[in-house]
């Protein structure tokens, strides 16, 4: 290694004492050190010594591109590593994984925080997410991981939960036809009618949605439809 180092220091100094000693423009004395110091690192890393090797090679980023340089490289590096925590929205709910928490968006139980569902009706969204939103369904997974150990085992064993429930316009309440809908109580009838018609849009069967929800969008629909008559 010394060998190798002396050997590099007697072809600078010929270099230099060929050129008289000047150095060609854009080529600095710093910059000569830091191309030195990436070499001697490349060799203790070639050796295997692998501390001094970064150190040098750390050094030799410090001489060529000055602190500041160095520091911006640093804080870009360090923003790729960071995970991302940014909310992420979907058509059917929005994720917040600084708060491990989100909000439903549409269908049962919109605007209502993914915390105060019940874990029967985020295992139904789920369902219904993996017909009309794949990328909901991928959040609330991970979602009830955390949140609800073993909720797979229940969905397994009832493949379709939420099913069998009366779908009797009659047997469902008016807090629950405008939650399914999205509406605020009070709703008119034409709001009534243009939400049924946006839902049944996106999550009819023909869609890719399912049948027991569309169910229940109808049945929220006449719910209200008769509130008005």
């Amino acid at each position: 290694m010394l060998l190798a180092l002396g050997l590099l220091a007697l072809v600078g100094l010929w270099w230099l004492g060929r050129s008289g000693g000047r150095l060609p423009a854009g080529l600095s004395p710093r910059r000569i050190g830091s191309y030195a110091a990436f070499a001697v690192a490349a060799l203790l890393a070639l050796r295997g010594v692998l501390l001094p090797a970064l150190l040098l090679a750390g050094a030799g980023l410090w001489l060529l591109e000055g602190g500041e340089g160095v520091s911006k490289r640093l804080a870009g590096l360090v923003a790729k590593l960071k995970p991302n925590r940014a909310p992420k929205r979907t058509a059917t709910i929005e994720f917040e994984p600084a708060s491990g928490d989100g909000t439903v968006l549409a269908g049962p139980h919109t605007g209502e925080r993914l915390s105060a569902v019940p874990r029967g009706d985020l295992v139904a969204l789920h369902t219904l997410c993996r017909s009309a939103d794949l990328d909901g369904a991928r959040l609330l997974e991970a979602y009830l991981d955390r949140r609800h150990a073993g909720w797979r085992v229940d969905a397994e064993r009832d493949p379709h939960p939420g099913a069998g429930r009366a779908l009797d316009p009659g047997a469902m309440t008016q807090k629950e036809a405008y939650e399914i809908l999205g509406l605020e109580s009070g709703a008119s009838l034409e709001q009534v009618r243009t939400a049924h018609r946006a839902l049944m849009k996106r999550l009819h069967p023909d869609q890719g949605g399912t049948a027991e929800f569309a169910a229940r969008i109808n049945a929220a629909r006449d719910r209200l439809t008769n509130r008005h008559r």
